[in-house]
C-alpha cells in the first residue's frame, strides 16, 4: 500500500528499529523529542515516523507535515498522543504494536498490587530516613482477596494469570469477551455493577476513551467495600483523580498505585505525595525487553508494508490488514475503476446524497469485503474532494460527502452475469432517481467490466486509457456515426465494442489514447460518460 523510503525515529526508540529498517533498504533519521516546528520540518521529508509517548502528533502537525507523510507508528499500545482522526482525514495510516509491551505492563501491575498490599515504598523510604517503624506498615495478604480486572485484553489476562498464583480470586468486566471464554482464564465475568461491591483490589486495563474517562469515580467508590485499593497502569484519566483523592482522605479507598496520570509529568503533586499512594513515572512498558520488542515489531510492520505482506497493528483502518497482498491489487484497481466510472455515469441531482450497494460473489472475493468497499469509494470520490484519497481516508471523506455504502458478501452465490463468474463484484449506485449497476472482476489480473445496467460484454471490457460510454436504443446502429465523429476529431481509436443488447438499450464503448472533445449530439446515441482511467 505504501512505498516507505525514509523513516523518522523519535523519543529514543530502541536502535533495533533503525537496524531492521536499514537492512530492508529504508533510510532512517534519528532524533530525540523535537520541538513542534522542527517536527513539522522533519515530517515534510519523511514517509513515516515512529514515536513513543513523548512526542505529540497533533492535528496541526499532521496538517502542516505536507503530503509525503504516509504512516505514523506508535512503538507501544496507546495512541492518545496521536490525533488519529486528523491522520485519517489526511489518509495517513496509524499503526501501533499492541502486543509488544504486554508482559512488562502486566508484571508492573502485579508489582504494584504487591507493593500496595505491604506498603513497600513507604516502608523503604521510612527505613532509609532512619525510622524502624513496623507497626505503621502492617500489611495484608493477597491470598483470598478478590481482584477486579476491568478490561480482559492481553494485559488483563496476564495479570489474572499471575495474581491467581497468589491465591487471589479474579473477577472481571469486558464487553468484548464472552463469559465462557473469561471462565477459561479463571476469571468470573460480571457487569460493572456486580463487580464493584466484590472487589478488594481494582485494576484497569482499557484504552482512554470517552466512555472510560473517569470510569472509576465517586459512584464507584460509593459502591465498593470501604478501603478498596486501586491500581492504574493503563492510562491517566480512567481513574478520576479528584474523586480518588477524596476517597483516600475519607478512607473509602485504602490505597492507590498509579503509574499514569492525567497530566504527565504532574504539576500538582498532591495525589503523588499522599501517604496512601505509591506512584511511578509511567514505567509500565519501560523495560529493556518491552522497548526492544515494540521497536522490532514496528520496524517489521513497516517492512511488511513495503513488501506487500499482510499488515498488523493498524489503528485507523483495520480493513487494510490484508489489502497490501499482491494478489489483491488487481481487485483493488478494479473496484476503484468501477467507482470512478459509476461517479461519471451518475448525473447530478437535487441532492448530493449518493447510495452505493456492493455485492461480492464467490468465496475469494468475499474475503476482500473489508477493503473493496473503501476501494470503490476511492474511485467514486476522485476529483470530488481536495484531500488526497486512499484506502485509509476514503470511508470518512465519503461520509462527509453524503455517500452511504452497504456491503454484502455471497461466498457461495453466483453473480447475476454468468460471464463474470465465479468471482465478481456488483456495484449499484443511486443518486436521486438515477441508478446504474456495474458488474466486474479482476480474475485475469486486469480490471474488467462485464455488465452495465444489464447490458453484457461476454468477453469483458478491460478498463483503461480514455473510454467513452454511449447509450443507444437496441434498434439503433450508431457505430458508424461514432467512428466518423472520432476520426473527424483526429482521435486515436484503439477499440470500439458494443454490449449485447437488452430490450431497453445497448452500450457502445470507444477507447482512445487521449480525451476527446465531441459535439453534444451524435445521431442515434447519447454520450453518457467519458472516463480516463
Amino acid at each position: 500500500m505504501a512505498n516507505i523510503e525514509k523513516v523518522l525515529l523519535l523519543d529514543a526508540v530502541d536502535p533495533v528499529c533503525g537496524a531492521v529498517l536499514r537492512e530492508a533498504g529504508i533510510s532512517v533519521t534519528t532524533h530525540g523529542k523535537l520541538a513542534k516546528e522542527q517536527l513539522i520540518q522533519e515530517l515534510a521529508t519523511h514517509d513515516a515516523v515512529v514515536v513513543r509517548s513523548a512526542t505529540r502528533i497533533t492535528e496541526e502537525v499532521v496538517a502542516a507535515a505536507g503530503g509525503r507523510l504516509r504512516v505514523i507508528g506508535r512503538a507501544g499500545t496507546g495512541v492518545d498522543n496521536i490525533d488519529v482522526k486528523a491522520a485519517t482525514r489526511k489518509g495517513v495510516l496509524v499503526m501501533n504494536t499492541p502486543g509488544g509491551n504486554t508482559l512488562s505492563a502486566a508484571e508492573h501491575t502485579c508489582a504494584m498490587v504487591c507493593a500496595l498490599s505491604r506498603f513497600l515504598p513507604q516502608a523503604c523510604a521510612a527505613l532509609k530516613a532512619g525510622r524502624w517503624d513496623r507497626k505503621t506498615y502492617l500489611g495484608s495478604e493477597l491470598h483470598g482477596k478478590t481482584l477486579a480486572i476491568v478490561g480482559l485484553g492481553r494485559i488483563g489476562r496476564e495479570v489474572a494469570k499471575r495474581m491467581q498464583a497468589f491465591g487471589m480470586t479474579t473477577i472481571g468486566y469486558d464487553p468484548m469477551v464472552p463469559a465462557d471464554v473469561a471462565a477459561g482464564w479463571g476469571v468470573e465475568s460480571l457487569s460493572l455493577e456486580q463487580l464493584w461491591p466484590r472487589a478488594d483490589y481494582i485494576t484497569v486495563h482499557t484504552p482512554l476513551l470517552p466512555h472510560t474517562k473517569n470510569l472509576v469515580g465517586e459512584k464507584v467508590f460509593a459502591a465498593c467495600k470501604p478501603g478498596v485499593r486501586v491500581v492504574n497502569v493503563a492510562r491517566g484519566g480512567i481513574v478520576d483523580e479528584a474523586a480518588l483523592l477524596k476517597a483516600l482522605d475519607s478512607g473509602a479507598c485504602g490505597g492507590a498505585a498509579l503509574d499514569v496520570f492525567v497530566e504527565e509529568p504532574p504539576t500538582d503533586m498532591t495525589l503523588c505525595q499522599h501517604p496512601k499512594v505509591i506512584c511511578t513515572p509511567h514505567l509500565g512498558a519501560n523495560t529493556v525487553e518491552a522497548q526492544r520488542r515494540v521497536a522490532l515489531e514496528m520496524a517489521q510492520q513497516m517492512v511488511d508494508m513495503t513488501k506487500g505482506r499482510p499488515l498488523t497493528g493498524i489503528v485507523n483502518a483495520p480493513a487494510l490488514t490484508n489489502a497490501s497482498n499482491e494478489a489483491f491489487k488487481p481487485w483493488i484497481e478494479m473496484a476503484q475503476g468501477l467507482g470512478y466510472l459509476a461517479n461519471h455515469l451518475s448525473k447530478p441531482a437535487d441532492t448530493r446524497e449518493l447510495t452505493i450497494s456492493v455485492d461480492l460473489y464467490g468465496n475469494e472475493t468475499s474475503k476482500m469485503e473489508t477493503f473493496l468497499g473503501s476501494a470503490i469509494l476511492m474511485g467514486l470520490l476522485k476529483g470530488m474532494t481536495q484531500n488526497g484519497i486512499n484506502l485509509v481516508n476514503a470511508p470518512l471523506l465519503a461520509q462527509e460527502q453524503g455517500v452511504t455504502l452497504t456491503m454484502a458478501a455471497h461466498p457461495d452465490g453466483l453473480p447475476p452475469v454468468a460471464a463474470a463468474a465465479p468471482e465478481a463484484v456488483q456495484v449499484k449506485v443511486t443518486r436521486g432517481l438515477n441508478t446504474h449497476t456495474l458488474v466486474g472482476n479482476a480474475a485475469s489480473g486486469q480490471a474488467t467490466l462485464y455488465a452495465l445496467d444489464g447490458c453484457v460484454w461476454e468477453s469483458g471490457l478491460t478498463l483503461g486509457r480514455n473510454m467513452l460510454f454511449f447509450s443507444a436504443a437496441p434498434t439503433a446502429s450508431p457505430l458508424a456515426a461514432i467512428a466518423t465523429q472520432l476520426l473527424a476529431e483526429r482521435a486515436a481509436v484503439t477499440s470500439l465494442l458494443s454490449s449485447a443488447p437488452t430490450k431497453k438499450e445497448v452500450w457502445h464503448v470507444a477507447r482512445t489514447e487521449e480525451a476527446v472533445s465531441l459535439p453534444a449530439v451524435i445521431p442515434g446515441t447519447q454520450l453518457m460518460a467519458q472516463v480516463t482511467f
